[in-house]
């Protein structure tokens, strides 16, 4: 474990064996190298290995860090067969941890890291990429009140509340000026889409997301529902559409891209088939306002990217490719321009 993020593992055990049916030591922890908002660790006992996320240690926004908005939103999901890791326990009690943490089962898969798949083969990546594309579809077809998730945010107005408050938080962390954004925080405010269906959205829906069987092309479990609230659907499954426009970098900022790759070939569909098959699986349909929602959607992740460097200036980012992130911003405004252009502005 990271020196800041440690706990004592004797007192989680001792407390895990009251509290959860079936679980025995010896406990055994290790923290994984993601799950860099919420501190991730790995659990092992000899019956069964465990996930626990925590909050971080420290002094937090109040609305960041909700561990228990994922413990409720995980065992919702769950009970509705929903691909999510089984959710275990929830503890409050700082005294175990340091912080509110709560524990998961693990799920055993693989995980792809970039959306082109290297080292898979054109019928696997097909497969994957249409239970993808209907694991998505299934979350965006739920009732949130049929599930127990009527209060789990605001809902109404989503892309314009995102837009407002990305807008502040670009210009807290500004670092220079960038005339794309100026005229998306213009634009966006007057030509929102239409209100649809209030909805669960994941907020950050990709494939390094999601774990996935050993040996076939089967979604096991969803991961990091930090962002998840309730939201427009097609705002969700937008962002998700941006790897097929992501401005391609080779810096390691993890801003995965199909910009460049030979897609039939590689045997991942067109932006347009995924679309498609999104629209008969949902009734949903983003074609009317793509361009409006994609501009959105790129307008976020500049924000965001922005937020980091403004870390970088600051001299509070912690990651390694927290400057890389930063170079992207110019980038990721353009492209978002430039999808509201072709919306009309």
């Amino acid at each position: 474990m990271a020196e800041t993020l440690r706990f004592d593992p004797a007192r989680l055990e001792a407390h895990l064996a009251r509290e959860v049916a079936g679980f025995s030591g010896p406990l055994s922890v290790r923290q994984f190298k993601g799950g860099q908002s919420n501190p991730t660790y790995f659990l092992e006992t000899p019956g069964r290995n465990y996930v626990m996320r925590r909050k971080p240690p420290g002094k937090l926004l109040p609305s960041a860090h909700a561990v228990d908005r994922e413990f409720r939103v995980i065992r919702a999901l769950h009970g509705q067969e929903f691909p999510v890791a089984e959710p275990v326990h929830y503890c409050a009690d700082e005294s175990v941890a340091g912080t509110p943490f709560y524990v998961m089962g693990f799920v055993a898969g693989r995980v792809f890291w970039n959306p082109e798949m290297p080292g898979s083969n054109p019928v696997e990546r097909a497969q994957v990429y249409d239970a993808m594309n209907a694991t998505l579809a299934k979350l965006h077809c739920f009732d949130p009140a049929a599930i127990g998730l009527s209060d789990f945010g605001r809902g109404e107005n989503y892309v314009g509340r995102q837009v407002e408050r990305w807008s502040r938080q670009y210009r807290a962390s500004q670092t220079q000026e960038i005339g794309e954004m100026e005229r998306l925080i213009e634009w966006l405010p007057a030509h929102m889409p239409p209100a649809g269906p209030v909805r669960l959205v994941h907020g950050d829906y990709r494939l390094d997301n999601m774990i996935l069987a050993p040996k076939r092309a089967e979604v096991l479990a969803v991961l990091d529902w930090e962002l998840s609230t309730l939201g427009d659907p097609l705002a969700d499954f937008t962002y998700h559409l941006m790897q097929w426009h992501m401005p391609p970098e080779d810096t390691g900022a993890g801003t995965g891209s199909l910009v460049g790759f030979d897609l039939p070939a590689l045997g991942i569909p067109s932006l347009a088939d995924y679309v498609d098959g999104y629209v008969e699986r949902t009734g949903l349909d983003p074609w009317p306002h793509l361009n409006v929602y994609l501009a959105y959607n790129f307008f976020r992740i500049a924000a965001i990217l922005q937020g980091i460097a403004g870390r970088v200036r600051d001299g509070t980012a912690t990651s390694e490719h927290a400057p890389a992130k930063a170079q992207m911003v110019r980038p990721l405004a353009e492209t978002a321009w430039r999808f509201a252009r072709e919306a009309g502005a």
